[in-house]
């Protein structure tokens, strides 16, 4: 296939599609793949090219005791067969194989090479986490003359932009009335945001004046608690208390945003939840995976909000890091509304969690 054109984003649309069917692109000088979905016959033939690589993120390096000689990455020699990557990329049966390796993780003498690598190496996993994908890649050097046809062709550097999105923009393509049950008096608002990213939605109560500071509550969305009633979070509660308080004020407004799972995607949050069972705390379980405990980007919210004609907010929220990310967008914050509800038997040491390990004040 012949080198993309069109906007960054299609550019990136295009190879997370390839990654996530398990297919290999080329991405300037080296090969790209996923760790989690390459078929068997593409690994073979990545394996037997000259300084194949499974890349890691040093958060899931830290659970195997690799040596992060790149900061936020680990790079080592890519196994000979994919059930070993695999199970390096995917902590699903650690506990059953504990003792992996001994691995030895790469680091070149040039410096040039080295930082040419780690630059196409870190991409690689950042494009696998925006597939919704397990943070591990694949990463071949490719050489002059030894570019594989058929593959498809994109630009790094148009890829990085993609990602960055720091341009990121939102257009406001519908609203409606839609009277609810907690708050009759309601209309939604569509936007959708230029880097081709999932909708997200904003929920209007009453007429709140803009020239004051409106009552908010950013809520991401969560598939089991807020639409299965799962008794392993308090999302569902919070997100009916918090539309029962904004009614009760009279006028407000509820952000829903797509962002699943702290931001890793419903495939993932399962997984955390696998790892929840074998006794990890949920920071522990993304630390296993790969991931940060929060890989959430509040921009959207601030940026719906200024659509919406607000500039300052009092929200609802026990996570002080919400607080500070709308301030650091441009949305003043007036002052926050505690929203402490939905503790059960099931929840409550993810909730002692949340307090003691990420700051959340319950």
């Amino acid at each position: 296939m012949s080198a993309l054109g069109g906007t960054d984003r299609d550019a990136l649309e295009q190879v997370v599609g390839e990654l996530r069917r398990g297919a290999v692109v080329v991405a300037g000088e080296v090969l790209m793949a996923s760790a989690e979905t390459v078929e068997a016959a593409r690994y073979a033939a990545l394996r037997h090219r000259e300084k194949a690589s499974l890349v890691l993120t040093a958060r899931r390096a830290a659970v195997l005791k690799l040596r992060a000689y790149d900061g936020d990455i680990a790079r080592l020699p890519l196994p000979d067969d994919p059930a070993t990557a695999a199970a390096l990329a995917d902590p699903a049966r650690d506990l059953d194989t504990p003792m992996k390796g001994p691995f030895e993780t790469l680091r070149e003498d040039h410096a040039d090479i080295r930082a040419l690598r780690v630059e196409a190496s870190r991409l690689a996993v950042r494009v696998c986490k925006a597939a919704r994908l397990l943070p591990a890649a694949i990463v071949v050097p490719l050489h002059e003359r030894d570019v594989p046809t058929g593959l498809l062709q994109a630009d790094p550097a148009a890829l990085a932009r993609a990602l960055d999105a720091q341009t990121l923009t939102l257009e406001r393509f519908s609203d409606a009335r839609v009277p609810l049950a907690l708050a009759e008096d309601s209309r939604v608002f569509g936007f959708r945001p230029s880097d081709g990213g999932p909708d997200h939605f904003a929920i209007l109560v009453g007429d709140p004046p803009r020239g004051e500071p409106v009552l908010v509550r950013a809520h991401s969305e969560c598939y089991t608690g807020d639409q299965l009633g799962s008794l392993k979070c308090d999302c569902g509660p919070q997100l009916r208390a918090a539309l029962a308080q904004i009614a009760a004020n009279g006028a407000g407004v509820l952000l829903y945003l797509a962002q699943e799972g702290r931001g890793i995607g419903m495939a993932n949050k399962l997984r955390a939840y696998a790892l929840q069972d074998q006794g990890f705390d949920t920071v522990d379980a993304n630390h296993r995976l790969g991931f940060e405990d929060d890989e959430r980007d509040f921009k959207v919210a601030a940026l719906m909000l200024k659509s919406l004609g607000f500039q300052a907010v009092k929200v609802m929220t026990n996570n002080p890091r919400k607080t500070d990310a709308f301030e650091r967008h441009g949305i003043r914050v007036a002052g926050r509304v505690p929203l402490a509800v939905g503790r059960t038997e099931q929840n409550d040491a993810y909730l002692a969690t949340k307090a003691a390990r990420s700051g959340h004040l319950l």
